[in-house]
């Protein structure tokens, strides 16, 4: 069923519905109105409703009524269920039937009352006056109708007698009525099956839904009435006959071996007698014991949480074609099946009433006579009672007589006081709610209640409403008593956050074991109304298959009951629900050996793919995505995730391992600061001097992007006296404990999408909540855990304990080690520690690193006389440092595979995209290795990249080449290397010594010389020695930089050569001096091919928003940019003084604006000149506009923005970070999207 365009409708005809609905009530309500004078009864009814609800409750409560019935009616029409046509036209015509047959003069009496039929001719033939005649008639007519249908469906069409009528909207024969919209959205194709009214609800109930979920994330939390806008959620209708199949449809193939059934049955799923034999189990098996069924009348199915009967309804034609084949007479059959087999029970009354609607819509279709005695459903909305102690005291002698009658007939007093005052809150616990009655008890106490209430003949205060009030407790209980044949159910999914308070406590003091949401407190409760043996199924959020916090739930399921069969939908494969879902069915009762039946769909992406691969594993299952498993093989693994798709041999090494991960290492407190915005900064933030183990920044991994050796490491953490007393008082920050400071480990990302990665954690870091760590007892052991940890072998499993975005410690340290590794672990140490060497390098080879010192293509065995060969040569190590990962990465694996002994489970070698370097474009550019995008033949590649494809030759040996990602990562290197560039005209590098130069607050160009001029040691060449004792003959100073630093701390950026040191000339400069005048053109020329650009179109375009993103939105150089960016001007944060915006505005702005004077006089003059060619003229003409515009623009920037800026002399904290600092500068600087998101 394509459902877009009922979605549309739906969400239009409640905003349309809902608006008429105001409007009528703003005229009815209106002073000396018609309806005040003609309906004062009705009126007095909603001025009520409005004053106990709220206006805004009516307004939807009328408004969904109306659809309601709208849409009742047009499913009817279609169907033929009705002896005419209410809201349809007959064939041909364009107005309603119904109408139109009055108009001739033909209403038909059984749907009509006399006097409303008296009013409607009067109308029609011109007797009574109106202004829109059959307007009104019509509106007489759908009210009638309804009432009519009252009387075999009051569930639907409840009867119209106060203001529901006279809110009824206005205008229904109009070309764009409701009525209109409801035609053309139901047509006779859509309305073929009942399961449209089900649709048309969630549809109209979605931008409700949409509010509720807009106020969680503003941390409201769900209100009772708002839990079923939250909750509803229609399940396809492929999983609704899977659940009834494998539920209904399992217990009658049980009981009917031989049935036919099965032939009707596509999602059934087989039980299995022995190894790979797929055929139903024989009835006569000794060791198979199940519910017996000696009749189809006896079974009874409940769904709890109903909605608006989707299963139900298909459940029904389950139950006709099990009627059928046993013999019964058709007549008789949706009778029967109403009466004795389907339950549903709901707290949303909209959904109960659809509910009804359904069925009594599918009995119709089976036997056309069904109105004329027609069985109402057995669907119970909860709806809270009021017997509380209060009510009770204040009529207690009519609450004691009242108890004491139905005590009389054998009935325990504690039970049934428990049960009558059960439902204060039933629309917030639902079927969640325990009953303590048995059924037959509820009825002796019905019986005596309603004996009791006829002998009363002068009843005191209050008796009546408490009989009113007791029957309906009693009657709600009746379904939550029962025990049912077959239980279904697409739960409610709400997690804790979500929870209003008195939920959140209820569950825990009833659901303790499975209160981490709704969904799970129902897995338990549906066992509780199923009979022993019977049959369960379930739609839920797949999460309770795997993590913590529900393996109480897991234990209670694999130890207790018997999971028949699962379908695990991919990770997005329902629209419907933003989480992983799955669908499955239980038996109410303990068989370890029973083997179910699983599939799993993870590699089909798509809704439309599940269903139809569902199919195909069930008829094929040796498909490679059905599995079979016992309950047994689940609890080898700790926490017994349900991970049936895994072999023995996978999950061998827990029940042998001689050890754990957990054996070796500690994992005790965590690092929260409560305040991330005060507390965190990225690294380069703040000043350099302030960063490290003795000063007030630690570095603070914080989880990242897959990467794995080393890595990730770009916040530090104020970890000074004053934050530390904070991380330990207040109530929501955490402090890692004081003997695990300084101490080395290993860490890896909280939440991701992608595979598990780990990486070290060093002795100077202190790591973040979203980043888990390890330490260890002994940390000898680091490197054999940190191999163990990146091998395939623990991807895999890792995503077997636990598929969900998280990974939390428990599940790491649960892994089980070998003792047989211990035998090659210096072999392990050398390969983990070459790993992680290599990583290192590469991950301080990028300026944002803490540990960067020079930029590589200027390190000494890269650098030559020209860009070109510098980044060939660079690209070859590139290259090599690649392959030697992957070479390392393998040997790894297979160290371990071959101590697991998965030689057949796993193979050693890893994809170039999971070699994690950014110098690998595989995985910086996120790309997979194909043959389609690394097979090109020189010819494209010419013709595509002519003047750099030889870069790539370096490269191609043993290495895939994607000239694309080839193109890219060329292209970030030379932006990496413009970067670099800036960094050196600013001093914060410098081309003769690596390493930070000026990175400390307010550092000037004093300071610069200085620095240039003390001793640089290398440490590459004297490792390991007192660097104290080291002589000045191993010691360089250098006199005078080559490419000094701005004096300034300016460095105008625009759109022409307009000062001496503008950043395109400053460039150009940084590479003369950087590779020599020899080259020089063609370094320039290289480096814009590979920009695809000018290199001042890319200052004046790309530079600023490459920096802010290169610098996660916390950059250090700040753009001064005027309103339309005629005027740019980049200072650096660290070298800011609370003087620098006034060299910007005097020096820089000022000047800007003398000089474009200047020209503009000097346009002016060639454009008056008697000897200018018309031409150049118009030309002239054209940049005086132009030149003039940007005059306008630069003095407004000065008067309203930088001249005030100037005046405050603003003082910067560079602790205080890029997110306090920058926005003190107001619009004189270029906005940065998303610099003031919290928390980011």
């Amino acid at each position: 069923m394509d459902t877009s365009k009922l979605k549309k409708f739906a969400q239009s005809a409640r905003r349309t519905l809902m608006g008429e609905v105001a409007s009528k009530i703003n005229q009815v309500l209106a002073e000396g109105s018609a309806a005040r004078r003609e309906n004062p009864e009705a009126v007095r009814t909603l001025q009520e409703a409005i004053k106990e609800q709220g206006r805004e409750q009516v307004e939807e409560r009328v408004a969904y009524t109306w659809f309601n019935r709208f849409c009742a009616l047009r499913f009817m029409d279609v169907n033929h269920y009705s002896h005419i046509r209410i809201v349809s036209p007959a064939d041909g015509q364009h107005q309603p039937e119904i109408l139109a047959e009055a108009k001739m003069g033909h209403m038909d009496e059984d749907l009509i009352p006399e006097k409303i039929r008296v009013q409607i001719s009067d109308l029609l033939n011109g007797r009574a006056v109106s202004p829109d005649p059959q307007g009104e008639a019509y509106r007489m007519m759908v009210v009638a109708v309804c009432n009519y249908w009252n009387a075999s469906m009051p569930f639907m069409f409840q009867r119209i007698n106060d203001y529901t009528e006279l809110l009824m909207p206005d205008a229904l024969l109009a070309e764009n009525s409701i009525l209109h919209q409801t035609r053309e959205a139901l047509t006779p194709e859509i309305c073929e099956d009942v399961e449209v009214i089900g649709w048309l609800y969630q549809f109209y109930i979605s931008e409700k839904k949409d509010q509720v979920f807009e106020g969680l994330k503003k941390n409201k939390k769900i209100t009772p009435e708002n839990i079923p806008a939250a909750t509803q959620l229609f399940t396809p209708h492929w999983i609704v006959k899977y659940l009834v199949e494998n539920s209904l449809g399992r217990l009658w193939m049980l009981n009917r071996p031989d049935s036919r059934l099965v032939e009707k049955m596509a999602y059934y799923i087989k039980e299995t007698v022995g190894s790979g034999e797929w055929e139903v189990e024989s009835e006569n098996s000794s060791s198979r014991t199940f519910l017996k069924i000696s009749s189809p009348e006896e079974i009874k199915i409940c769904d709890p949480a109903c909605g608006s009967g989707h299963m139900l309804t298909y459940a029904f034609d389950l139950l006709y074609a099990i009627y059928e084949e046993e013999g019964y007479e058709p007549s008789r059959i949706p009778g029967l099946i109403l009466s004795n087999n389907l339950y549903g029970i709901e707290i949303d009354e909209r959904a109960g009433n659809l509910a009804s609607f359904a069925l009594t819509m599918k009995a119709r279709s089976h036997y056309r006579r069904f109105f004329k005695n027609i069985v109402s459903p057995n669907i119970c909305v909860l709806e809270n009672v009021d017997l509380s102690l209060e009510k009770r005291t204040t009529n207690e002698h009519e609450w004691t007589q009242i108890l004491n009658a139905m005590c009389s007939a054998g009935v325990d007093q504690e039970a049934l006081t428990h049960d009558l005052t059960l439902f204060s809150e039933a629309d917030n616990f639902g079927s969640l709610l325990r009953t303590q009655l048995p059924p037959d008890q509820i009825q002796k106490a019905v019986d005596a209640l309603m004996a009791y209430n006829e002998s009363v003949r002068a009843p005191g205060f209050g008796f009546r409403e408490l009989v009113h009030q007791c029957k309906k407790a009693l009657n709600q209980a009746d379904y939550l008593s029962q025990k049912y044949h077959v239980v279904i159910a697409n739960p409610p999914y709400m997690g804790g956050k979500g929870m209003n308070g008195r939920l959140g406590a209820w569950l825990k003091d009833n659901y303790g074991d499975v209160k981490s949401d709704l969904f799970s407190a129902f897995m338990v409760r549906n066992t509780e109304l199923a009979l022993p043996k019977g049959q369960l199924g379930f739609m839920t959020p797949f999460v309770w298959m795997f993590i913590s916090s529900y393996e109480k739930l897991r234990n209670f399921l694999i130890s207790q009951k018997t999971i028949t069969s699962l379908v695990q939908l991919e990770y997005s494969g329902f629209d419907g629900a933003t989480v992983p879902i799955c669908t499955f069915t239980i038996e109410n009762e303990h068989q370890p050996d029973f083997k179910g039946g699983y599939v799993r769909l993870s590699d089909f992406r798509g809704s439309e793919n599940q269903g139809p691969k569902t199919m195909e594993a069930i008829q094929n299952p040796e498909c490679g995505w059905f599995f079979r498993a016992s309950a047994e093989k689940f609890k080898v693994i700790p926490s017994s995730p349900i991970a049936y798709w895994v072999s023995e041999i996978f999950v061998n090494p827990f029940k042998v391992a001689s050890e754990t991960i957990h054996d070796l290492t500690i994992s005790d407190g965590q690092t929260k600061t409560g305040d991330n915005d005060k507390y965190l900064r990225q690294s380069w933030e703040v000043a350099s001097s302030t960063v490290g183990p003795n000063a007030k920044w630690w570095q603070h991994p914080k989880g990242g992007p897959y990467r794995k050796w080393f890595g990730n490491v770009d916040w530090v953490i104020d970890w000074s006296e004053t934050a530390r007393k904070h991380y330990q008082k207040d109530h929501v920050a955490r402090i890692l404990p004081e003997y695990l400071w300084g101490k080395r480990g290993i860490s890896w990302t909280l939440i991701t999408s992608n595979e598990s990665s780990f990486r070290t954690l060093e002795a100077n870091q202190i790591f973040n909540l979203a980043a888990p760590s390890l330490f260890f007892h002994d940390e000898k052991n680091i490197e054999k855990c940190l191999g163990f940890l990146n091998t395939k072998y623990v991807t895999k499993l890792l995503k077997v304990i636990n598929p969900t975005l998280n990974m939390n410690v428990g599940e790491v340290r649960c892994l089980p080690l070998l003792y047989d590794i211990n035998s090659r672990k210096g072999e392990i140490n050398r390969t983990v520690r070459h790993c992680v060497t290599v990583s290192k390098a590469d991950w301080n080879s990028y300026e944002t690193s803490w540990d960067f010192t020079i930029l590589p293509l200027f390190h000494p065995d890269y650098r030559q006389s020209t860009i070109k060969a510098s980044y060939q040569k660079l690209r070859s190590h590139w290259k090599e440092m690649t392959l030697e990962m992957q070479r390392l990465e393998e040997e790894n694996n297979r160290i371990f595979i071959e101590a697991y002994g998965l030689q057949d489970e796993l193979t050693p070698e890893v994809p170039l995209n999971e070699i994690t370097l950014t110098c690998n474009p595989y995985y910086r550019y996120n790309r997979k290795q194909t043959t389609e995008n690394t097979e090109h033949t020189e010819k494209e590649q010419n013709k595509d990249f002519p003047s750099v494809c030889s870069v790539y030759s370096v490269v191609k040996k043993d290495f895939p080449i994607d000239h694309e990602l080839e193109k890219q990562l060329l292209a970030d290197t030379m932006k990496e290397l413009i970067s670099y560039a800036v960094g050196c005209m600013f001093g914060r590098y410098a081309l003769e010594k690596p390493g930070l130069i000026l990175a400390n607050q307010g550092e000037t160009i004093e300071d610069y010389y200085r620095k240039l001029q003390e001793p640089q040691i290398d440490t590459n060449e004297h490792e390991g020695k007192d660097k104290k004792n080291i002589g000045v003959d191993l010691c360089s100073f250098v006199v005078q930089p080559s490419f000094p630093a701005d004096d300034d701390n300016v460095i105008p950026m625009l759109d022409g050569n307009w000062f001496t040191d503008d950043i395109v000339d400053r460039f150009k400069k940084f590479i003369q001096v950087a590779f020599g005048e020899e080259h020089y053109e063609e370094n320039l020329r290289f480096v814009e091919k590979a920009l695809g650009k000018d290199i001042r179109k890319y200052f004046l375009r790309d530079f600023y928003a490459d920096h802010v993103k290169r610098y996660k939105k916390r950059p250090i150089y700040w753009l001064f940019s005027s309103p339309k960016g005629s005027f740019n001007a980049l200072i650096y944060m660290h070298r800011y003084r609370h003087d620098t915006v006034s060299i910007v505005l005097n020096e820089y702005l000022r000047e800007f604006r003398t000089k474009l004077d200047a020209q503009k006089k000097h346009l002016e003059a060639i454009s008056i000149r008697s000897d200018t060619p018309q031409a150049e003229k118009t030309k002239a003409l054209k940049e005086i506009a132009k030149t003039a515009k940007m005059i306008s623009e630069l003095e407004a920037y000065e008067r309203d923005i930088l001249y005030p800026l100037a005046t405050q002399q603003i003082k910067i904290d560079l602790d205080d970070g890029v997110k306090v600092n920058y926005p003190r500068f107001g619009a004189a600087l270029k906005k940065i999207p998303g610099l003031d998101t919290k928390g980011d």
